[in-house]
């Protein structure tokens, strides 16, 4: 008997190996085989696919968008670039001269209505809430962007946070996106139309340490935009948890833009043009991830490691991020005394 016949009896002999292999190999190549397609279905929806278009919410036909968190950052393009597909806006942040500032921007490049709305969300005071309720009442709403947020000022272990940061981080990111949404849903009930994005954030896709109840705040929105969404769609209404990398803004505290860091407007524009594709988040129902690098940045993490790398991995960065940020305020302490 030959050397292969000799090892074709072996395996004959042990079918239990032979099917274990076999097994193995199948699983293998499917796994491979998922990867490849999810890969390719997220270069399909980032380039090619396109989005619903804002014309099916009432761009150019009266309708307005409300927009949270409105005179900076990510918000301030928002209502730029809603403005710009001719939307009306209602406006709402903190600061009324910024507020006026962008109004008149808007008014006189767009010729679209604004009405402002200023107020601290960090107070949580009724009497806001019931204004804005008057407002909305007056309006046609189409798009709501619930994207007014607040973070820690460094990163801190939760034990160590102050009770005002954290009351702020919950009172802003978790009841005022709730407030806010359940005075605009009827309106947007009373007609089955509406586009409801809640902008939110990687470190609610996973725990983040030392950022604790910034991440639990958004991964409450990307749970709650999931549970609603699935409520809502059958009444017209679309909800997507937008998930956020770093965008440069006052919040993220990174002035630079790069490739995985993108300036507002190329970020905003990625969102608005995509709405309804998943994008890089095709896994989780009712999320979105289209700007390219964030995109490619979510399926390398969700496709590689464990989450238990991933969390480690923001352990030991947010540390470091933690240590040279009290080093700086020592030497500015240091600095101020000399003075």
């Amino acid at each position: 008997m030959s050397l292969s016949d000799k090892f074709l009896q072996i395996l004959q002999d042990n079918q239990l190996v032979t099917l274990a292999v076999a097994s193995l190999a199948i699983v293998g190549a499917l796994s491979l085989s998922s990867k490849i397609l999810s890969f390719l279905k997220l270069i399909f929806d980032v380039y090619v696919r396109p989005g619903k278009s804002l014309k099916s919410f009432g761009a150019g036909g009266g309708a307005w968008a409300v927009i949270t968190g409105a005179s900076d950052g990510i918000g301030k393009e928002f209502a730029l670039q809603l403005a710009a597909a001719k939307f009306n806006v209602l406006l709402i942040s903190r600061t009324m001269s910024k507020l006026q500032e962008l109004s008149e921007e808007i008014e006189k490049k767009y010729q679209v209505d604004t009405k402002l709305y200023a107020m601290d969300f960090c107070k949580g005071d009724p009497k806001d809430y019931e204004k804005i309720k008057e407002i909305i009442s007056t309006i046609e709403v189409g798009v709501l962007i619930n994207n007014v947020g607040t973070n820690h000022e460094i990163p801190t272990p939760f034990d160590l946070e102050t009770d005002e940061i954290i009351h702020n981080i919950v009172e802003v990111n978790i009841a005022g996106l709730l407030k806010v949404t359940k005075i605009v849903l009827p309106n947007m009930l009373s007609r089955n139309k509406g586009l409801i994005l809640n902008i939110g954030s990687f470190s609610g896709m996973m725990g983040t340490p030392y950022l604790s109840v910034y991440s639990g705040s958004k991964s409450f929105m990307n749970t709650w935009s999931q549970a609603i969404g699935a409520e809502l769609q059958s009444k017209g209404i679309v909800v997507e948890n937008v998930n956020t990398y770093f965008v440069v803004s006052a919040m993220s505290k990174v002035r630079r833009p790069s490739y995985l860091v993108p300036l507002p407007k190329p970020y905003v524009k990625s969102i608005l043009n995509k709405i309804g594709v998943p994008g890089g988040a095709s896994w989780v129902p009712f999320n979105s991830i289209n700007y390219p690098s964030h995109a490619f940045a979510n399926w390398i993490i969700t496709n590689s490691f464990s989450w238990s790398f991933w969390v480690n991995q923001a352990l030991v960065q947010n540390g470091n991020t933690r240590k040279r940020a009290l080093r700086k305020r020592e030497r500015e302490a240091a600095a101020a005394k000399s003075q």
